[in-house]
């Protein structure tokens, strides 16, 4: 089915909603795993996005999702000049990203003090994005929810536990996928909310003995 955002694209600054509007939306979302605006970044861009994606702004809509621009922000225009300002170090890298879903990607690798974390990202068009893989976890993040994406050890009743504590703060979960490299080790779960999780609930996840990173992304595009 065909939506309006579809046929009109989001409202954003820039030439084309793949290249900009989705590009920004991945910026975002890698800025969430780390808390905050980067010290460092590793921008590695493949496809379309490496051949065309200077022309199209993708580039500064980057940038600017990583210093916390939203897509319709007019310092999207000027975001490369920012970063110097804000500390930001970037280096953008032309590179071909084996099985890459969509030609417009990007692997983002990024650390903010002590905290690294590196996600692959594609921009599907008219906004739209997948985030594909988080700290060499597969995942499928759209954006289109408030996510909690955490490691834990792979314990009975850890799924419950934390559902649990969502409950006990209101916040209803639309998905839940987890995925561990192997039985008894570490496990990735990515779950998208339909209420923000407040910072309480996040807190008391993370400090669950077992749980060894949590983080939350927030909503970035409709949905």
């Amino acid at each position: 089915m065909v939506s309006l955002l579809d046929i009109i694209g989001p409202v954003m600054v820039g030439p084309s909603s793949s290249h900009t509007a989705g590009a920004c939306r991945i910026g975002l979302l890698a800025r969430c795993l780390v808390g905050g605006t980067p010290q460092r970044g590793v921008l590695q861009l493949h496809g379309s996005f490496a051949r065309t994606g200077e022309g199209h702004g993708t580039d500064k809509a980057l940038v600017g999702g990583l210093l916390g621009f939203k897509p319709d922000d007019e310092r999207l225009r000027t975001a490369l000049q920012i970063a110097e300002k804000e500390g930001l170090d970037y280096k953008f890298e032309k590179t071909t990203i084996a099985d890459a879903a969509h030609p417009n990607t990007v692997r983002i690798s990024v650390e903010r003090g002590d905290t690294k974390s590196t996600l692959l990202g594609s921009s599907l068009g008219a906004g739209r994005i997948l985030i594909q893989e988080i700290d060499g976890y597969p995942v499928e993040v759209t954006g289109n929810f408030d996510t909690l994406v955490l490691v834990a050890e792979d314990r009975k009743g850890s799924i419950a536990r934390i559902t649990t504590i969502l409950a006990e703060h209101n916040v209803n979960i639309a998905t839940l996928r987890l995925t561990r490299k192997e039985r008894g080790g570490d496990a990735f779960m990515v779950i998208e909310c339909d209420e923000h999780p407040d910072q309480d609930a996040a807190e008391t996840i993370r400090g669950l003995e077992w749980v060894r990173w949590a983080r939350s992304l927030d909503k970035v595009s409709g949905g």
